[in-house]
This record gives structure tokens, C-alpha cells and sequence, in this order.
């Protein structure tokens, strides 16, 4: 039988600069009604928010640091959100791989899920949906990843 991890081993292994904001919007999420699950990887916790049995987000740790992953299904439904975006963001997006799906659905797993077809500041992008919207976190890109995932969670209820 595998270990049970709660929310509060993961927020412990989060590093000091993070974990103010790691556990505000885990409030924020589980007043949506999100659900967590906790489990151990060898990089550390990997932590995923699901909304409706769909993984909507979830943190993962690299030796960067930790690892916002935002599944945004809805992004056309919040354009204006990407468009504020930081620099650094918005090249972490454009930098991810192309969904090999949406351009020739034969060439990818006909399981894994398509990726997203979208706008981010005039440029077309479809994108991964494992990678496009990974982001390190800092100071800088703490309040888009936030606002990013609450926009992603009001779309989708």
C-alpha cells in the first residue's frame, strides 16, 4: 500500500520565497472546489489540482526550483490575461514544443490529449499541453501564474 501525503508535507519541502503563495491559492482553489493529490516523485512532491476529475494544474520540482504546470483548456476564453503577461512568460510559452497532434493528428499518441490552439499577443501558437504553460516560480511570475489559474478554474465551473 502506497504512503498518503497531505498538502502539508508538500508545503513544508517548498522553498521559504514560495510558500506564502503556494498555500494562499491552494485556498483559493479548494474554495472552487478543486481537489489535491499529494504523491512522492524523485524530484519531490508533484501536486495536482483537478476540477470535475480533470488535472486543471499541479507543482512539480526541478532543480530550477518549483514548477507551476497550468492545463489551460479554456485559454480562449481569457486572451487579454496572456496579453499581460511578463516577457519571460511569454517566451517560455513561444520556447515550448509545438502539439504534434494539431498539426498531424497521426504523429502523436491518439490518447494523449490535443494541445491548444491559441493567441498570445498576435502570434498564433499551438502548443503542447504538457509544456505550454510551465513557469517557474518567482516574483515576477507569481501573480499571472495565480491570475492565469483562477481564470482557468472560472472558466471551467
Amino acid at each position: 500500500m502506497s504512503e498518503k501525503y497531505t498538502f502539508q508535507d508538500f508545503l513544508a519541502s517548498v522553498d521559504g520565497e514560495n510558500q506564502k503563495f503556494v498555500s494562499e491559492l491552494h485556498d483559493e482553489l479548494t474554495a472552487f472546489g478543486c481537489k489535491i493529490d499529494v504523491k512522492s516523485a524523485k524530484s519531490g512532491y508533484v501536486v495536482s489540482y483537478s476540477l470535475d476529475k480533470k488535472i486543471i494544474a499541479n507543482y512539480v520540482f526541478r532543480k530550477k526550483g518549483l514548477i507551476a504546470r497550468i492545463y489551460a483548456a479554456h485559454v480562449d476564453q481569457y486572451p487579454e490575461i496572456l496579453d499581460t503577461l511578463p516577457g519571460s512568460m511569454v517566451r517560455t510559452i513561444q520556447e515550448s514544443p509545438n502539439c504534434k497532434r494539431l498539426a498531424d493528428p497521426s504523429t502523436c499518441n491518439q490518447r494523449c490529449s490535443m494541445g491548444y490552439d491559441f493567441l498570445l499577443q498576435g502570434e498564433r501558437l499551438q502548443k503542447c499541453r504538457s509544456n505550454a504553460f510551465m513557469f517557474l516560480l518567482d516574483e515576477e511570475s507569481r501573480p499571472y501564474v495565480k491570475s492565469l489559474l483562477l481564470h482557468e478554474v472560472k472558466a471551467a465551473v
